[in-house]
């Protein structure tokens, strides 16, 4: 089914393509993660996926077919390269940020080691960058595609920043035992949260909007 999705990816049609791209995030969302040779935290498919290099190459995506398809192509560019992203970022470190466990005591990031947590929230940092790219206006959410790929989205921002703000505690407690370089590499990475942070808020609104639209619509 993988390789299915994966062709179906380089169709000409946004809408094909985008579809196909929402199916491949929900199933590395909501899929089969148990398996009784791996970790619960990993997913089969995503495991699939990040093992045979998968790349979208749609980069340069354009539907010339109709007018909504050249205007539809950008989302369908923004959402594949998050997808991209995603999918690299379970290559490099072999689980999903999204599904890790979170909080104090056994949270992945706010108990892993300062050299680990150095290279591991760049990674985070990129995959959230990635997302927030994907911006829609309030009139596009009524494309009811580009609802559902919004609220998968959402859902992943919320995790994200939950597991990126476990991993800014803990380096923050780390920080007065680092030596100098690692200290400057903590700086650097603590002012790209703030950055990210910052975006955080628009999305925020942007997906209450649609909630209310869809009260109304009940």
């Amino acid at each position: 089914m993988a390789n299915l999705l994966i062709e179906r990816t380089q169709h000409p049609n946004w809408t094909v393509v985008y579809k196909a791209l929402i199916t491949i995030h929900n199933i590395m969302c909501y899929g089969n993660e148990a398996s009784l040779t791996i970790s619960p935290d990993c997913n089969r498919f995503s495991q699939y996926l990040a093992s045979c290099n998968t790349t979208f190459n749609l980069g340069n995506f354009l539907d010339k077919n109709s007018t909504s398809g050249y205007d539809m192509s950008q989302h369908v560019r923004r959402y594949g390269k998050y997808i991209g992203e995603k999918i690299a970022t379970y290559r490099v470190c072999a689980f999903d940020f999204c599904k890790v466990k979170r909080g104090r005591e056994d949270g992945l990031l706010r108990t892993m080691h300062t050299d680990k947590l150095l290279k591991t929230l760049p990674i985070l940092q990129n995959q959230i960058d990635a997302l927030l790219e994907f911006q829609v206006s309030a009139s596009e959410l009524n494309n009811g595609v580009i609802n559902c790929s919004f609220i998968l989205l959402f859902r992943d921002l919320i995790r994200l920043f939950a597991c990126y703000n476990d991993g800014i505690i803990n380096l923050l407690e780390k920080y007065f035992d680092m030596n100098k370089k690692q200290c400057r590499d903590a700086l650097d990475t603590y002012k790209g949260f703030l950055v990210g942070s910052s975006f955080f808020q628009p999305m925020w609104y942007r997906l209450h909007t649609l909630l209310e639209r869809l009260k109304l619509s009940m």
